[in-house]
C-alpha cells in the first residue's frame, strides 16, 4: 500500500528532524508530506532543506496560519492527485507517537478508517488534568452520541484514510477546524457506510513548544456538533413535510379525475 502522513507544521522547528527519524524508523516506506504556514520560527525552511536530503519528505508552503483542517484537506487533495492509497493524519508534537504507524497499517487492512484512539481498552492519556480529560471525554461523549458515530475517540487527529474515504467526501465544502474537523471526518465516512475502527495509543503531551488548543476550538467542536444535529432534524422534518404535501396533491388530483368521470348536470 503505497502511504502518505500527512503533518502539518507551525513552529515546529525543534521536533520535525527527529519527529521525520522516528516515522522512517517505523515505517520505512511511507512518505511525508509537511504542510507548513509560514512558520515564522523557520520550519519550512528546514523541511525544504530534508527534502533535499530525502525525497520522501514532500513540502507543501501555505501563506500564513490556514488551520489544521484546512492543512489536512490540502494534504487529501495532494494524496489523491499522486496516486497515494492511504494517507495519515498525525501532529507534529510528539503528542502522537511513530510506533503506532505499523498498527494502522495492520488495522487498514479491514477497514476504511483507522482511528488512534485514546479511549478503548489500551488508550491512555497521562499525566491530563481532570478538567482537561472532562472536556475531551466529555466532548467525545456528547459527539458521539448526538450523531450516532460509532467511534470512543470522535475528536483524535492520528488517523489513517483509505483513498476510497477521502476521495468519496467532497472537501472543499468540509470547514472545520480543530476538534470539529475531525468530528466532521469522522461523521460523513460513517454516514457513507466506510468502517471506521481504533486501535489504542498512549496520547503524550508534546515534547517541545506550546499547545496550540485553544477555547475557540473547543466551542467549535461543540457548535459543529449541534448545527449537524439541528440540521438533520429540520431535513427530516421537512422530508415529512415534503412527503406530506405530495400526498395531498396526490388525493386533489384523484378528487379532480373523479369529478371529470362524473356526468354534467346540464346533460340531463
Amino acid at each position: 500500500m503505497k502511504t502518505l502522513l500527512i503533518t502539518p507544521t507551525y513552529n515546529e522547528i525543534e521536533n520535525l528532524r527527529p519527529l521525520l527519524a522516528e516515522i522512517f524508523s517505523y515505517t520505512p516506506e511511507t512518505d511525508v508530506l509537511i504542510v507548513d504556514d509560514n512558520s515564522p520560527d523557520g520550519t519550512g525552511k528546514l523541511a525544504d532543506e530534508i527534502h533535499q536530503e530525502n525525497s520522501r519528505v514532500k513540502v507543501l508552503h501555505r501563506p500564513g496560519k490556514l488551520g489544521l483542517g484546512t492543512a489536512y484537506i490540502a494534504g487529501f487533495k495532494y494524496a489523491i492527485e499522486h496516486g497515494y492509497d492511504a494517507a495519515f493524519e498525525m501532529d507534529a508534537d510528539f503528542s502522537h507517537d511513530p510506533r503506532y504507524l505499523p498498527d494502522f497499517l495492520k488495522a487498514i487492512e479491514h477497514a476504511d478508517v483507522v482511528i488512534g484512539s485514546r479511549y478503548i481498552p489500551g488508550g491512555y492519556t497521562p499525566n491530563w488534568s481532570l478538567l482537561r480529560w472532562l472536556i475531551s471525554g466529555g466532548g467525545n461523549i456528547f459527539a458521539r452520541f448526538t450523531l450516532g458515530i460509532p467511534v470512543h475517540d470522535c475528536t483524535a487527529g492520528y488517523r489513517l484514510y483509505r483513498r476510497q474515504v477521502i476521495e468519496s467526501i467532497d472537501l472543499d465544502t468540509v470547514q472545520s477546524q480543530g476538534y470539529a474537523f475531525q468530528i466532521e471526518m469522522a461523521y460523513r465516512a460513517g454516514q457513507q457506510g466506510f468502517k471506521i475502527v481504533e486501535t489504542p495509543i498512549i496520547f503524550m503531551d508534546r515534547r517541545v513548544g506550546k499547545s496550540k488548543m485553544s477555547r475557540k476550538i473547543i466551542i467549535e467542536g461543540f457548535t459543529y456538533v449541534l448545527k449537524t444535529r439541528f440540521s438533520r432534524q429540520v431535513l427530516k422534518r421537512g422530508v415529512i413535510v415534503s412527503r406530506s404535501n405530495a400526498m395531498q396533491l396526490q388525493e386533489a388530483s384523484m378528487q379532480a379525475s373523479e369529478m371529470k368521470e362524473l356526468p354534467s348536470v346540464a346533460q340531463h
